[in-house]
Order: structure tokens, then sequence, then C-alpha cells
């Protein structure tokens, strides 16, 4: 990786430090195919994983995040040839998920090229494992990948792409994930995903009020101003985008001039 612009700003002015706001791309990959669908479902292809990383690099992202779909449900491991070819054109940070079981799981994707590792259903199956990690990798390459979906009680925590539920209340989930080592929270609300109505506020702030971790906003995004209130009022560090940038419906460009005009901290596109 060369030098990456850090995400930290320095006001002298007022002496304090002044994080800025994420823009990522999402590629749902299943067969080494960019896939798009909506609550998980009815996939559609949206292109090749190394050409569309590459440009959404050159469009201003700021990571990347590559989630091998099926890899769970198939029970197999992540495609790594993918993650090696999509690692090798990029400037910026890549997350890599899906079919990760093991510490060995995540040491291979970290030398195909991951700068980060996410984790789902195998830390569901057994917490050690984001400790596993953070004690041989750093907090710093751990995400916890947390599937939620609404019910009577709150949120309840999914797993295999969606499709199993857990008894797992989401919001305890995440404090859990994140006092076991998980450096950072990939939230996803499967009710919104691919709804273009928007992240579920509620709950990605009721996440990120009980962690210390930064939390990723995911599921829903339909426009610029969807991106600024979950940033803003869901108190998230960094919005994930997927269906609106792959269709043409706005720009990574386009989202960051929003947050930029909403008063919230960017790094340029």
């Amino acid at each position: 990786m060369v030098p990456y612009e850090p995400a930290i700003v320095f006001v002298r002015a007022r002496a304090t430090v002044v994080l800025t706001r994420r823009v990522i791309v999402c590629l749902d990959v299943k067969a080494g195919r960019v896939v798009k669908g909506v609550q998980f479902k009815a996939l559609r292809d949206i292109g090749d994983p190394v050409l569309l990383a590459q440009e959404y690099e050159r469009a201003g992202a700021d990571e990347i995040v590559f989630l091998d779909i099926s890899a769970s449900l198939e029970e197999r491991r992540t495609l790594l040839d993918v993650v090696r070819r999509t690692a090798e054109a990029l400037f910026i940070p890549l997350t890599v998920g899906g079919g990760v079981r093991t510490v060995d799981d995540i040491a291979a994707a970290l030398r195909a090229g991951a700068d980060k590792v996410s984790m789902n259903s195998a830390a569901v199956a057994d917490v050690t494992l984001l400790t596993d990690a953070a004690d041989r990798f750093g907090a710093q390459c751990v995400v916890a990948s947390i599937d939620a979906k609404r019910d009577d009680a709150g949120w309840r925590v999914h797993t295999h792409g969606g499709s199993r539920p857990t008894p797992l209340d989401a919001l305890e989930w995440a404090q859990t994930c994140a006092a076991r080592g998980a450096g950072e929270i990939l939230l996803t609300s499967i009710d919104r995903d691919g709804s273009g109505q928007g992240y579920d506020v509620e709950l990605t702030r009721s996440v990120a009020d009980r962690v210390h971790v930064p939390v990723v906003a995911s599921g829903g995004a339909g426009g610029v101003q969807h991106v600024v209130d979950v940033l803003r009022d869901g108190h998230a560090d960094a919005a994930l985008v997927a269906g609106i940038v792959h269709d043409g419906k706005c720009t990574v460009a386009d989202l960051k001039s929003g947050m930029t005009d909403a008063g919230l901290p960017v790094r340029a596109a």
C-alpha cells in the first residue's frame, strides 16, 4: 500500500481532532461477479469487481468493502484470487468478508491484500475468533459485520447472508463484539437493504452510542440526504453505499459534496 491520506484532521485553532466521515463502496460478490439485490435477494449482475473497485477509487471512495455473499451459505472460503486481484488494483483500504471461519482464514485474506477482514457468521458461532484475530493481527484489522432485522423486541442478528435468525439482540451483540476485539462494526439493516428508503438511523444511532469503535452504516441508501442523515443523526463514522452508485443515481463526488454542505468533514473526492 502507498501512503494514504490520513482520515484525521488536526484543527489548530481549537486544538481538537476532527474525524473525517468516510464514504465506502460495497462490492457484493457472487461467483466472481459483483451483484446487487433487495434484502439480500433478487440478485442482478453489476460487473467485474476489479474494474469497479478501480472506478470507485478514481471517483473518490475512501474505502472498498468486498463481501463474498454466498461463501457462508455454500460453506466455502472466500475467493482469494478475486481478493488478490482487487487489492493489487487499489491504493485505498480494502475490507474483505465472507467465508471467514478461522484465524488462518483471516491471515490468508490479509496476505491476499486485504487491510481489514469482516466476520459475521463465524463470530456468532465463536466470539473468541474476534479476540484471537485482534491479538494476532491488531484490532484495526478486525471488523464485526452485523446483519440486523427489526422484530418486536428491537433488532435481531441474522447470519449466513441474512438467511438465519439468531437469538442475539443486535445492540448487545455489537457491544460484545467491540469488547471482544473488533476494531470496527459494519452494521447492515436487512429491512432497508436495497430499498432506497434510507438507512435505519435509529438502529445505527443505538449501536454507535453504545460502542467505542467506529460504526459503518449499511443498507438503504437512496440518495445524498440519506448518507448525510445517517452520518449526522445516526452518529455513524462511515456510510456504505452500493446500488445508488452502481446504478448511477449519484456519484461519490455527489455524496461528498452533500456531506460538505451539511458541515460534515470529508476527504476531498
